[in-house]
């Protein structure tokens, strides 16, 4: 089954290695296949992952694009310790994003850290 997307005007998406902008007109296109897509509203960089769970994000971010979870494996325990260590009441959602990576699921493990990404924004205010 097709993806349906449709981009705003000068919206940004990746699909597969490519990124891909739209023009100053609304696009619908549909997407048919198996390479990594992200819309420019999921995407951070090393610039915007300026948090403890924006760095775990980015972490995961980059094992979805490049189809690679063992090179970011250490890199990600790493961050789920320090993040843990810092608040463990994070523990339930982190443990559901381990499970989705484990399983393949990377996208699906993105969508459970944006919830944390939303409630770490809620305990810095």
């Amino acid at each position: 089954m097709a993806l349906k997307v449709e981009l705003k005007p000068f919206e940004r998406i990746i699909i597969g290695e490519s990124v891909i902008t739209n023009s100053e007109t609304r696009a619908h296109f549909l997407i048919d296949g198996a390479a990594p897509i992200l819309r420019e509203k999921d995407i951070l960089t090393a610039e915007t992952a300026n948090s403890p769970v924006k760095r775990l994000y980015l972490c995961v971010q980059m094992m979805y694009l490049e189809k690679d979870i063992p090179k970011y494996q250490e890199l990600y325990m790493g961050f789920v310790k320090d993040l843990l260590e810092a608040v463990p009441s994070f523990r339930p959602q982190i443990e559901a994003a381990s499970k989705l990576i484990l399983s393949g699921q990377l996208y699906n493990s993105l969508k459970e850290i944006r919830k944390l990404v939303r409630m770490e924004e809620e305990l810095l205010r």
